[in-house]
């Protein structure tokens, strides 16, 4: 599904502004070469991931694209001057794969070493984390206790987090489903023992569904960044410098509290 959008940004009517940061200066207007690697069709578009509700959101009434990642695809469209086209995804895997047919110019993922074997990433721009969720009677209480044998973990196929237990756990199984929600759906369908995903969607599940409870702690730090597609590296430059300004501006923190999100941290400035 795609949406084009005007190059005009969004404007936030939220004061909020990000933790303090070092000074970062405007991005660097973007030269021709800039544009013609960035957007070589003509248009920037954008791969959105509705499976992770801290990033994106499909609007209630026209299903098009909101919160953080819109608004930064939004912004960054303007800066180079070309309409921005939004291709969406209900997973971070399928994000991945469509990479490898060229479907997007621009994307909003968690850096992970699988990934960068075809993505070249930005520093990120928001850190969340990456937990377990049980039911109330499992005896399971820490983190450290869930990679144990016996103990099946529903993730969603290609999620960070999925890639990174993959390499993490030596006792617990992976059980994957399609994306991270249909996850906690397998989750409570085949009574495995966790269901494993970003925190905020988890908590907010178990906040309405008494019988489950998510783990205090976390397993990871998922860093999500801004990826371009590997071989326009003449581009990157340009994009790792506008996120930093996103983030010192601002932008990024009223672009969470906007759609829901403020208990999402914004990532430090790139060293």
């Amino acid at each position: 599904m795609a949406h084009a959008l005007p190059t005009a940004p969004a404007l936030l009517g939220l004061a909020l502004m990000a933790a303090p940061a070092a000074a970062q200066a405007p991005a660097p207007p973007a030269s021709a070469e800039v544009v013609r690697t960035l957007a070589p069709g003509g248009t920037l578009r954008a791969a959105i991931n509705f499976g992770n509700t801290v990033l994106a959101q499909p609007d209630p009434a026209t299903g098009a694209p909101r919160g953080v990642s819109a608004e930064l695809a939004t912004e960054l469209g303007r800066r180079l001057g070309v309409p921005v086209s939004f291709i969406t995804f209900d997973s971070a895997g399928k994000v991945t794969d469509a990479n490898k047919e060229g479907a997007w110019d621009v994307a909003f993922l968690a850096r992970d070493p699988v990934r960068a074997q075809g993505i070249l990433f930005t520093a990120p721009y928001v850190v969340i984390e990456g937990t377990y969720m049980v039911s109330q009677a499992s005896p399971l209480q820490s983190v450290e206790e869930v990679d144990r044998q016996g103990t099946r973990v529903a993730v969603g196929r290609g999620s960070a987090y999925d890639l990174y237990l993959t390499r993490a756990l030596r006792n617990a199984e992976l059980v994957r489903a399609p994306s991270s929600p249909e996850a906690i759906a397998l989750f409570l369908r085949d009574r495995l023992e966790a269901a494993a995903g970003v925190k905020q969607p988890l908590v907010e599940y178990a906040g309405a569904h008494p019988e489950v409870r998510v783990i205090p702690g976390r397993f990871m730090v998922i860093e999500q960044a801004v990826g371009i597609p590997s071989g326009r590296d003449a581009g990157l430059p340009f994009v790792r410098a506008f996120v930093e300004e996103m983030k010192a501006s601002g932008m990024v923190a009223r672009a969470l509290a906007s759609s829901g999100q403020g208990d999402a941290a914004v990532a430090p400035p790139a060293p």
